[in-house]
């Protein structure tokens, strides 16, 4: 079934426009990012909603105020997840959740960490008040503001949760929408992380589909071989699809499939990008694809000494071009050198020293733009001046 059939071009763009906002933003609302679209994702939610169930299985929920998108767990890929939030993080974030379901519609954020520091008592989980465990705990409580869950009504959650009061006002109707899980079926916390990450009710079909929409790079011997062996079959039914639901490129080569958006808007994580991170990792790879290749999978071995080799090189070399916090840490800068290129999909550990480097990595190997050492500057003429001026001095009347 084509899901633009019977809308007319516009409607169609729009509809593409939705659905890529939604894949970008799953809770959507009136007053956040991309807020203004909800009344055009209200309009045609009835097509939004058959469209993400067709293609990936995805619930819609469409209300006035906001829209929900129920994506699929991740499972035990981390490559996924909210940038920064660390797994201390995602511990508060949980505890705060079921703090939150019986706390009404108001409280003070004294109050709040109080009763989270309890929940964590009772669940088994130490949560000593230092340093460490502010900043997580201050994380968790940041991104439920930046989803619009909390309102800082008086007062603001402050870094490190400094002894400063505040009054927090929940909006329980986003609360209600946040949990994807399905949190009464679980058994444990495995169990709820494998429950959350079960495929659609077209089981293979929607579960590549949904890689190749939420991951960077999807590799043939990263899959099950039943999933592999349905993206050789429709690597060109699907290319099309992709490019007319939701505007991704698809790059069909022998390792697997690589969807991109030449808008860049689908990601939270851009490669190439201009931080010193990003720029000294695509340098890098010229040298790390340089190593010895496996034949299946197709990766290049390198070892953390070699990374760490190159990234110091490059840091030698250039040394005004980076941030100082890096070429001053060089274990910081190579720690977050490999963690980009295993979030893209370009790199796994393989043991304690040792990356395999993916060789569709190779899609990025920058290109010069010359080569410095051949090229000589423009000679430069030297135009002998006249001896005579039509403004001599002495013929000026």
């Amino acid at each position: 079934m084509n899901h633009f059939d019977n809308l007319s071009e516009i409607d169609a763009a729009n509809v593409v426009r939705c659905a890529r906002t939604l894949l970008r933003r799953p809770l959507l609302r009136s007053d956040g990012p991309d807020g203004e679209l909800l009344g055009l994702v209200y309009r045609h939610r009835a097509t939004l909603q058959d469209l993400f169930a067709g293609l990936l299985g995805y619930r819609l929920v469409v209300e006035r105020r906001f829209a929900r998108l129920y994506k699929s767990g991740p499972g035990e890929d981390d490559t996924r997840g909210v940038l920064g939030m660390s797994p201390r993080g995602y511990a508060y974030l949980a505890l705060t959740l079921a703090v939150l379901t019986g706390t009404g519609r108001q409280t003070l954020l004294s109050r709040l960490v109080a009763d989270i520091r309890s929940a964590a008592v009772e669940a088994g989980i130490g949560a000593p008040d230092d340093v460490t465990e502010r900043r997580a705990l201050t994380s968790a409580l940041r991104h439920l503001v930046s989803l619009g869950v909390l309102h800082e009504t008086e007062g603001s959650v402050a870094q490190d949760l400094l002894p400063q009061e505040a009054l927090i006002t929940i909006d329980t109707d986003l609360l209600g929408q946040l949990v994807t899980g399905p949190v009464g079926e679980a058994r444990s916390p495995a169990h709820l992380v494998e429950l959350a990450a079960r495929p659609g009710p077209r089981g293979v079909e929607h579960a590549v589909r949904r890689k190749l929409v939420e991951t960077p790079l999807v590799l043939y011997a990263d899959l099950p071989d039943d999933q592999a062996e349905w993206l050789r079959r429709n690597q060109r039914k699907e290319t099309a699809l992709l490019e007319q639901a939701f505007g991704l490129h698809t790059e069909c080569r022998v390792e697997g499939v690589l969807a991109a958006d030449p808008e860049e808007f689908l990601t939270d994580l851009s490669f190439p990008g201009v931080s010193t991170v990003a720029r000294i990792t695509l340098l890098a790879l010229p040298e790390l694809l340089d190593g010895e290749e496996e034949v299946a999978p197709a990766r290049h071995v390198v070892t953390t000494g070699r990374i760490r080799e190159v990234c110091a090189g490059l840091v030698e070399d250039y040394p005004a071009a980076w941030s100082k916090q890096f070429t001053d840490d060089l274990d910081r800068l190579v720690a977050e050198v490999t963690e980009l290129l295993r979030r893209m999909g370009l790199a796994a550990k393989t043991g304690e020293d040792a990356w395999a480097v993916s060789a569709a990595a190779h899609r990025w190997l920058p290109s010069p733009d010359g080569d410095p050492e051949r090229e000589q500057p423009e000679p430069v003429v030297v135009r002998e001046v006249p001896s005579w001026s039509l403004f001599d001095e002495e013929n000026v009347s």
